[in-house]
């Protein structure tokens, strides 16, 4: 009969500690998962940030004086424009140059080309922002110092494109918020878990106790076990992480391996012992504190 209560004893710590481990791995995976958008979006939208450009067209010389020291004034204005603080690269785009982008955009051939007055296309200058800059309000009024300089015609102003990326970054902030409202969800439900299994050991804890047990002698195999499990949990959790991500990102265009990774895998794992760890402490101190008759309806 002994032996009987034994066996089933152990298997309801087993089955205990298997679902403590199986809530921390699911918590865990979800929270890695809002993880893994935060850090890429953060990273796509500085990469769209880093590729935004504004094209500055300029004015068509009139008279011969003009067409012969057109280059040296094109590049004397490019010159000043890298001293700017909100640019990052210029490109100059001459006649010729804009006549190959045109015909890669527009796909003619030279037949076609032909149909064109020569020189129509102005030579222009692009410039890159610094992703600092990338707002509607700054690209606006960069767009409007440009527009002031007598050599250049017209600017093809991209300020919608700016409200995009702001949006994007709107986006990030909410992601980062409902992360951290799901990690209070997951420090509920992890210590909830492990409530439930300290609960299951009450008696345990109160009979070591009446006998003369220490309460760092009676806490230490807890907060040990609980350890384990934690940690066990996260591994899982990053492994399935892991096999989600080497799946996905290359559909998605992503590098399996970003900077920012190591820095969630290290607070999935703290995450997990401390939740584990501190959850199993306080509700095993609890029980060390309730007199006996009260671990009846506790």
């Amino acid at each position: 009969m002994a032996n009987v209560t034994d066996r089933m004893n152990q298997n309801r710590l087993r089955s205990s500690n298997i679902t403590v481990v199986v809530s921390i791995a699911l918590v865990l995976f979800l929270l890695g998962l809002f993880g893994l958008i935060v850090v890429n979006s953060s990273d796509y939208a500085e990469h769209l940030k880093n590729q935004f450009e504004i094209e500055a067209y300029f004015k068509e010389a009139k008279d011969k004086k003009e067409i012969e020291n057109e280059p040296a004034i094109h590049a004397a204005f490019v010159d000043s424009l890298k001293q700017k603080p909100f640019v990052k690269t210029v490109k100059y785009i001459d006649k010729e140059q804009a006549l190959k982008i045109a015909k890669s955009q527009l796909g003619l051939n030279e037949s076609d080309l032909e149909l064109f007055e020569a020189g129509i296309f102005p030579p222009s200058v692009v410039m890159t922002i610094r992703p600092q800059y990338v707002d509607s309000a700054r690209v606006d009024s960069i767009t409007k110092v440009m527009s002031t300089y007598p050599l250049i015609d017209s600017v093809n102003n991209t300020s919608g494109l700016a409200g995009i990326y702001e949006r994007i970054d709107t986006i990030i902030y909410w992601l980062i918020g409902l992360a951290a409202l799901f990690g209070v969800i997951s420090i509920i439900l992890i210590n909830n878990s492990l409530r439930l299994k300290i609960f299951s050991k009450r008696f345990t804890i109160k009979t070591m106790q009446l006998v003369g047990a220490k309460r760092r002698f009676i806490v230490k195999p807890f907060i040990i076990q609980s350890f384990w499990l934690g940690l066990l949990g996260a591994v899982l959790a990053l492994i399935a992480l892991a096999g989600l991500w080497y799946y996905a990102a290359p559909k998605l265009g992503l590098a399996l391996w970003h900077d920012k990774f190591q820095w969630l895998i290290l607070a999935l794992i703290l995450v997990g012992v401390m939740i584990a760890v501190l959850s199993t402490f306080w509700a095993t101190w609890k029980y060390l504190r309730l007199r006996t008759d009260q671990l009846y309806y506790s």
